[in-house]
């Protein structure tokens, strides 16, 4: 059995896929961003199999690479990470919202964080082969305005998430070729559209699926042998936004996300 990581666990998706992997009998450590939330979760997990919590703001980096540190530390066994935390559009009219660290929120969660959080248990990740790194992204994309990251002209929300989404995809693909033939595997999908979550009702969305209906896609990458450097669209292979196999465009982003990080 693998011990897990899941970010973003004590809700939606990540809560549905915590337990399903719990009961198949995994090790789930499960992320929360609030230490009640995260500490009744494990109590509820751990009725079913094993399971502990960690406590982290994913809107700061130096929060995401303590995370890394304390998940690395206690458990050198890790071998599956699921990067499913996220921040949706918002309320409709909200406007631009910054992370701890002064970067455009959804950019800060939905893409910085995972990267951060995955480069630092990298070294873990790379003793145990085979092991697998799983993206949580969406079919909404939107290339990011490298020279506006911070979508300071003509913020939308949507727009912000699709373009956070843009960039994990593209990392995502960048980092498969970085690690082929090591024994890590990484994918990104899109689990369902417009799932019954938090996410999108704050949104205003009306959901059109539940989180029963995302999680088999998550589940089958973070247990299955199915390749790496992949978008899925749910349990089926499917294609990203097209700039996101550019290699030009991943270069951008590349350079982009270091000073973003070290910034």
């Amino acid at each position: 059995m693998s011990t897990i990581l899941i970010t973003g666990a004590t809700s939606g998706l990540g809560r549905y896929v915590a337990f399903e992997l719990v009961r198949s009998g995994h090790l789930v450590l499960a992320h929360g961003r609030d230490p009640d939330r995260t500490r009744a979760l494990v109590e509820e997990l751990g009725a079913e199999g094993a399971a502990e919590g960690f406590v982290a703001d994913l809107a700061s980096l130096a929060r995401v690479r303590e995370l890394g540190a304390r998940v690395a530390g206690a458990h050198p066994e890790l071998d599956v990470l699921i990067n499913n935390a996220g921040v949706g559009a918002g309320s409709p009219g909200s406007g631009r919202e910054v992370s701890a660290d002064g970067h455009e929120l959804r950019l800060a969660v939905n893409y910085l964080a995972p990267v951060a959080l995955t480069r630092a248990l990298l070294p873990v990740l790379r003793a145990n082969p085979p092991a697998r790194i799983v993206n949580v992204g969406s079919l909404g994309q939107e290339p990011l305005d490298t020279d506006d990251p911070g979508f300071t002209r003509g913020y939308d929300g949507f727009a912000a998430y699709c373009r956070s989404k843009f960039a994990l995809a593209a990392h995502t693909f960048a980092l498969a070729e970085e690690l082929a033939d090591t024994g890590v595997a990484v994918n990104v999908l899109h689990p369902a559209t417009f799932m019954d979550t938090t996410m999108v009702r704050e949104g205003g969305v009306t959901p059109w699926t539940t989180v029963a209906d995302g999680a088999p896609g998550v589940l089958a990458l973070a247990t299955r042998s199915l390749g790496t450097g992949r978008f899925y669209d749910g349990t089926r292979p499917a294609r990203a936004h097209e700039d996101t196999y550019d290699p030009e465009v991943r270069d951008r982003l590349a350079r982009l996300t270091g000073h973003l990080l070290t910034n």
